[in-house]
């Protein structure tokens, strides 16, 4: 039997409690009847629930959803000091969320009219207000900015704290106010502030009709008075799909889907291999030898097509994850494609995520094992309930900052890519050319040989927007070389760059992708300079993606190792729900191991 919960329990009631005086509260709630009381903390109380856990805690900005209050410190953003309430767990889309959620908690609470807004230059979520209750709202705000870190202002210059009077009387003339409840990690190196704040819109009223104070694009005049509906907050400040935040009032308007929606799921694919693992080593030294590459005069393999660097495991997938986690909440699920291998860290049981092994997606089991990433990338469209569109990432790419699915993909279907400066060599695919470059010239024979066309550049290590249709009607179109791909154990000359390079020439000459733009930078960690490009990367945070690689096995493993586990922890401090709690030092874990039939 079902068992009602109590709304006077949830988090986010006790945060509202905790964030504005009692004197405020009575002088806000008088006026309003208990069954309106009631139905506020019932929508309050809808994003508790298990699968909700770690956005209540965010939100509500407490531990497991006790009372007391949390650490307030004072931090650094774009070089001010503001005071900002620490929260284990925040992520950038937490704090958005959490912003828009106090805001529309607040005036439903005080009985203020209000509605969300979309279609906003800035991307930030946005309630609207009549200009009449102006008064109101910013005493309203004054209240709660004096019990927890809130600051106001433009949006286009620095915030200031919302419970100075002289703060509101410097935003007197402004139709557009930015209010952020500021918050941060436990470690401080994660700030959010003004970017991740929620617009308060004043709409006036002329002739009967409330006009907006900037442009959006679905309407920007009605009349007032004009009934509202529910929607998920959701629609206005995105959140993983595990995840709830509750309802908010909002024009029917709102609601429709735009021509610029992305109405599609999108996934993540990645390849990852744990070279420390003994099973895995000797299943690679035995098909070397079987292959006869160890043998005197026997086929020579690149010295890049096997060496440890290409599979070295520096923990780097964790950190992707989390920079999934907390710049990436658009992504549905997670695929992990390996050789039958788990990161003991890794939670399996996560609904978000499943653990691939190639025996899964390869068309020809004779194929396996397999040492060439070239022949795993060849099969990932055979992943089962993988969506069409999805993005493959080593596990050495990482999100940078807040990104969004049109970064990748059009609203219409069309997907992105990213070609790099550097340039693929001229002439056919030799033995001695790199790997990187054999493929490469590969695959602009096959575009060549079908659409006539030199194709000379190579692609950034970004994230790859891919379809699983295009993938499929590759397999078919260059049958015999994506049967050379998937059947090389290591990496060859007669290679093709199927996900990395072939399918996005091929859907861009077939009208199924288009050039895309994304600020991204590579680093090098072999390189001497790779310490101070860490740090500047770590300090301004200005890039949507990074990779960091290395192409040769360096003289101090443990130094780069170090090196690049600093600037991880510092970039990405906060745990993803990918990750056991409990799983500290836990060492790589096979699949037959864990009861799997594979």
């Amino acid at each position: 039997m079902a068992t009602s919960r109590n709304p006077e329990s949830s988090a986010l009631v006790s945060a509202y409690r905790n964030l504005v005086p009692v004197r405020a509260r009575r002088r806000i709630v008088a006026g309003i009847p208990q069954p309106v009381r009631q139905s506020v903390a019932r929508t309050l109380a809808g994003v508790d629930s298990a699968r909700s856990a770690v956005v209540a805690r965010a939100i509500a900005g407490r531990r497991g959803g006790e009372d007391e209050r949390g650490t307030v410190r004072v931090v650094q953003e774009a070089g001010r000091h503001l005071r900002a309430l620490e929260i284990p767990g925040i992520t950038e889309w937490a704090a958005r969320a959490r912003n828009l959620h106090f805001l529309v908690g607040l005036l439903e609470d005080a009985g203020v009219d209000y509605f969300c807004v979309r279609g906003t230059a800035k991307g930030l979520p946005a309630v609207a207000v009549p200009a009449r209750l102006r008064e109101e709202v910013e005493d309203l705000l004054a209240y709660a900015c004096e019990q927890e870190p809130c600051y106001v202002g433009t949006g286009n210059g620095g915030l200031r704290p919302g419970a100075q009077p002289a703060t509101w009387r410097r935003l007197r003339s402004a139709r557009v106010v930015r209010v952020a409840w500021v918050v941060c990690d436990p470690t401080g190196r994660l700030v959010f502030g003004a970017g991740s704040g929620c617009d308060l819109e004043f709409w006036g009223e002329e002739d009967g009709e409330l006009v907006a104070p900037r442009p959006n694009r679905v309407v920007t005049q009605v009349p007032a008075g004009s009934p509202t509906v529910q929607a998920p907050q959701a629609l206005f400040s995105r959140v993983p799909v595990l995840y709830t935040t509750g309802q908010a009032r909002t024009l029917p308007e709102f609601t429709a889907h735009l021509p610029e929606d992305h109405t599609f799921p999108v996934d993540v694919v990645y390849t990852w291999v744990d070279a420390d693992d003994p099973v895995w080593r000797e299943s690679k030294e035995r098909t070397r030898r079987l292959l006869g590459h160890e043998d005197p005069g026997g086929p020579a393999l690149h010295e890049q097509a096997a060496n440890d660097a290409r599979f070295t495991s520096r923990d780097e997938l964790r950190y992707s994850l989390r920079s999934i986690h907390q710049y990436a909440p658009w992504v549905r699920n997670v695929f992990l494609v390996t050789a039958g291998q788990v990161p003991g860290w890794l939670d399996r049981d996560h609904p978000g995520l499943r653990v691939v092994d190639h025996r899964e997606i390869f068309s020809d089991p004779t194929a396996l094992p397999t040492f060439n990433s070239h022949a795993i990338e060849s099969q990932l469209h055979h992943i089962r309930d993988l969506s069409e569109h999805f993005l493959y990432l080593n596990d050495d790419v990482f999100f940078g900052r807040p990104t969004s699915v049109g970064h990748f993909f059009h609203a219409n279907g069309l997907s992105k890519f990213f070609m790099s400066k550097a340039l693929i060599p001229t002439g056919r695919a030799l033995p001695e050319d790199l790997p990187v470059n054999a493929a490469g010239k590969n695959s602009r024979g096959l575009i060549a040989q079908q659409f006539g066309t030199f194709v000379s550049q190579k692609m950034k290590h970004t994230p790859h927007a891919l379809r699983r249709s295009v993938l499929a009607e590759i397999e078919h179109t260059y049958a015999r070389a994506h049967h050379i791909t998937q059947h090389a154990r290591f990496r060859s000359p007669q290679d093709v760059p199927i996900a990395s390079s072939l399918h996005h020439y091929f859907a861009y000459h077939s009208a199924r992708a288009t050039v895309g733009d994304l600020r991204y930078v590579y680093i090098d960690i072999g390189d001497r300079a790779a310490q101070q490009r860490l740090d500047r990367l770590s300090a301004r945070r200005d890039f949507d993606t990074f990779c960091i690689n290395d192409t040769v096995v360096p003289e101090d493993r443990d130094a780069q190792e170090r090196m690049v586990r600093r600037f991880l922890d510092d970039y990405f401090p906060v745990p993803s729900p990918y990750e056991r709690t409990d799983a500290v030092g836990l060492p790589t874990r096979r699949l037959t191991d864990l009861g799997c039939a594979y």
